[in-house]
């Protein structure tokens, strides 16, 4: 009855030992399976974007997070999350951005994004005179706007001298901007900075944009390395063709100040929480045709 027993408890021994057993085969094909939906669905229907410098001020700051969909234009070797796909001119399903979409264009060199606003389309005509645009021979509508109050925290220094420090309606330190209303053919209207005079990127010689690409800009005119910019200025170096546009971006999700640490508690005060949810489409204003 004894040798029965063991017999028996060694036998339920084995097969706990055999259910405790983990298959790492299938537990690796599980997460490359997850990895390659994820890396799918980036490349493919939307992903992540982290704004990294102020050249998209007042509109997006430092410390934004947003979504960035991938379908709007097409694909192309730009689309593939960590630009895994060699450099090409094709495109699937090709679409053209409209004036005043907000578009990730990649450094022609690196496999850098970056994040900029369509200003002139294939087969336009643009140059910029003393800060503002000029479309097919014709100025793009600048209005001053009254001054924005931005946050004054870690990530928005307000550092630059034509900023100010003032004391905000909620008693918290505000940073105050001088802005303007762009607003394109289309009727895309968007706030941007303009503020100082004789830099370098305010006058650029009008040229043709190719059929294949769009010129972008900043919406801080005064700090944006752009299609105004050379290469070697860390600029787009002119039109950037179509097929370098990774997606376009559609809404912020959320905003940190810069206080946020590893301490997960940090996070929430670290929170701008007027922030989230605001949309990146211009708005659209009727224009008016001027009488002859």
């Amino acid at each position: 009855m004894s040798s029965v027993t063991g017999m028996s408890d060694t036998n339920t021994a084995k097969k706990d030992g055999e259910d405790d057993k983990v298959n790492w085969f299938a537990e690796l094909r599980g997460l490359a399976i997850m990895l390659l939906a994820v890396l799918a669905f980036h490349s493919f229907v939307a992903k992540p974007f982290y704004i990294p410098s102020t050249s998209m001020m007042p509109n997006l700051l430092v410390g934004d997070r947003l979504i960035v969909s991938k379908y709007p234009y097409g694909y192309s070797w730009a689309s593939v999350t960590f630009h895994l796909l060699p450099r090409g001119d094709w495109r699937i399903f090709g679409g053209t951005p409209e004036y005043g979409d907000i578009v990730i264009p990649v450094h022609p060199q690196r496999s850098e994004d970056y994040i900029k606003r369509v200003v002139a389309l294939p087969g336009d005509r643009i140059a910029v005179r003393g800060g503002q645009i000029i479309l097919n021979g014709v100025p793009v509508p600048q209005q001053v706007e009254p001054d924005m109050l931005l946050p004054n925290d870690l990530n928005t220094p307000c550092n630059e001298p034509e900023f100010e420090i003032v004391t905000g309606p909620d008693g918290t330190s505000k940073c105050r901007v001088p802005v303007m209303r762009e607003t394109l053919p289309n009727g895309a209207t968007y706030l941007i900075i303009e503020a100082l005079p004789d830099q370098p990127l305010d006058d650029y010689d009008e040229i043709l944009v190719p059929e294949d690409a769009v010129f972008v800009m900043g919406d801080n005119r005064d700090y944006s390395a752009d299609s105004r910019a050379s290469v070697a200025r860390q600029g787009l170096g002119g039109p950037v063709p179509l097929a370098n546009i990774g997606g376009r971006a559609e809404f912020i999700t959320f905003s940190l100040d810069g206080t946020a640490s590893l301490n997960p508690f940090s996070w929430f005060g670290a929170m701008r929480g007027d922030r989230a949810f605001t949309t990146l489409r211009p708005t659209r204003t009727e224009i008016t045709e001027a009488a002859d």
